[in-house]
C-alpha cells in the first residue's frame, strides 16, 4: 500500500501523538509509502482519495460516521482506528495499532459492504446520506406531534409522539436500539421504522426491505421538527416538507479483519457495556 489518506479528528486532545503513531507504524511497514493527512472530514481532495488503496478514521464512532458520509461514493475502503470512547464500527484501539496495520498490510483482512441511507427533502436536489440512521424529532419544548409513515407509496400508520427512527442494519445498534429495536446483523438488507415514544402501546418496529422507499410527514403546523443525519447534522423541517428515505445506490466499503468476531464486539461494547464513564460518546 504505497498511497494511504488518514481523516483525524483534532478535537481529541491526543490526537496528535495518536497521528504520529499511525504514520510511524505506517512507515514501518512500507517506508516508501505516502501518507496524506486531513482533518475532521473537511478540504477532503477526493483526487488524492481515488489514488489511495485506503483511507484511515482516527477519531471514535463519530469521527467514523463523518468520514463515511463524505468517502462513500468513491468506493475506497474505509479503517477504522479508535482513540474515542466506545469505538464500536472501528477495527481496534490506537494501542493495537501495529497489529491492526500489520493484518492490513499482509491482507488479512475482508471488505464488507454496509447499507447507506439516502434521505430525499422536497427535490432530488437536497439529498443527505447516512450510515447509521435518519431521525424525524420534535423539538425538546414542542408538545407531542402527530407524524405519518407511508412504505412504498402505502399507508403504514399514524401516531402521536415524540419522532422516528429510520436506520440500516450497522445502524440498529444505535438511537434505533436506545428507543426499543431490534439488533440486526449489519449486512443484511433491511430497513428499520422505529417510533421514538409513541403514545400507542401496540406500535413498535416495522423491519422492511431494503429497497423499500418510507415517506414521513408530520402535522403540527405550529411544532418545530428535527431531520438529524448520524446524530450529526440538524435541518428544521416542517409539516410542508416532502421526506423521502431510502438505500443509497452506493455503499461504503470498511476494512474488517481476518477473524473479527462481531459478536465477541457486540458483547463487549454493547449488550454488556455499562461500566462508569462510558456515557461520554465520541462527537
Amino acid at each position: 500500500m504505497d498511497n494511504i489518506a488518514i481523516n483525524v479528528n483534532t478535537y481529541k486532545p491526543s490526537h496528535k501523538e495518536a497521528l504520529n503513531e499511525i504514520k510511524g507504524a505506517i512507515l514501518k511497514l512500507n517506508k516508501n509509502a505516502n501518507i496524506f493527512v486531513f482533518e475532521d472530514s473537511k478540504n477532503i481532495d477526493f483526487n488524492v482519495l481515488k489514488r489511495c488503496k485506503m483511507i484511515i478514521s482516527l477519531g471514535g464512532d463519530g469521527t467514523f460516521l463523518g468520514t463515511v458520509r463524505e468517502i462513500f461514493n468513491i468506493g475506497i475502503p474505509l479503517l477504522g482506528i479508535n482513540i474515542g470512547n466506545l469505538g464500536f464500527l472501528t477495527a481496534g484501539e490506537i494501542n493495537e495499532k501495529f497489529e491492526i496495520l500489520s493484518d492490513v498490510f499482509e491482507g488479512n483482512y475482508n471488505i464488507e459492504e454496509r447499507m447507506m441511507l439516502e434521505c430525499i427533502v422536497n427535490d432530488e436536489h437536497t439529498k443527505y446520506y447516512a450510515l447509521n440512521d435518519i431521525v424525524i424529532s420534535k423539538n425538546i419544548f414542542s408538545g407531542i406531534v402527530k407524524y405519518g409513515i407511508e412504505v412504498d407509496d402505502e399507508l403504514y400508520t399514524y401516531f402521536y409522539g415524540d419522532g422516528i427512527v429510520i436506520s440500516t442494519p450497522t445502524g440498529s445498534t444505535a438511537y434505533s436500539l436506545s428507543a426499543g429495536g431490534p439488533i440486526i446483523y449489519p449486512t443484511l438488507d433491511n430497513l428499520s421504522i422505529t417510533p421514538i415514544c409513541p403514545h400507542t402501546i401496540g406500535l413498535r418496529t416495522l423491519i422492511t426491505k431494503g429497497e423499500s422507499k418510507i415517506r414521513i410527514s408530520s402535522s403540527n403546523i405550529s411544532d418545530i421538527v428535527y431531520l438529524t443525519i448520524d446524530g450529526q447534522i440538524y435541518i428544521e423541517v416542517n409539516y410542508l416538507d416532502k421526506i423521502i428515505v431510502g438505500k443509497a445506490k452506493s455503499t461504503c466499503k470498511l476494512i474488517k479483519l481476518a477473524g473479527q468476531d462481531y459478536f465477541d464486539i457486540l458483547r463487549k461494547k454493547i449488550t454488556y457495556r455499562s461500566k462508569e464513564g462510558d456515557i461520554n460518546e465520541d462527537k
